[in-house]
């Protein structure tokens, strides 16, 4: 368990290093750039235990604004919102996308436990 959470720590400094070496630039628009495996224009989840860079295989990606429920989704997983345009997301633990916990702003990952969240909301960008 401790590798794994070194192994986290690692790969969230990396990650962060990356998003501040390329700057406050939008992502490319719909259909052009994925993310180990994730579409642009999506909020994708990983399998449990699974990391992106070794399995460019979402098992969850969501495209539509609006809450999106979740079902068998336990333990912690990776979450990558990669909207565009300013685009959020929030993780929610009830069904519906009521009671939003985590925010994840575009371009944003997290490892996170999901047994208790139960929603997902995409947010529009703000005008």
């Amino acid at each position: 368990m401790r590798k794994m959470l070194h192994a986290a720590v690692a790969f969230a400094t990396t990650a962060t290093a990356v998003v501040a070496m390329s700057g406050a630039a939008q992502a490319a628009p719909a259909g052009n750039s994925t993310v180990y495996g994730c579409l642009s224009g999506n909020v994708c989840i990983w399998p449990e235990n699974v990391w992106p860079q070794e399995n460019p295989h979402p098992t969850n990606q969501y495209a539509s604004y609006g809450a999106h429920n979740l079902s068998n989704q336990f333990g912690y997983h990776w979450v990558l919102n990669n909207q565009y345009g300013g685009a959020t997301a929030d993780l929610c633990y009830n069904y519906g996308g009521t009671n939003c916990g985590e925010h994840l702003a575009q371009d944003e990952w997290t490892y996170t436990y999901l047994t208790p969240v139960n929603s997902i909301i995409l947010n529009r960008p703000r005008s």
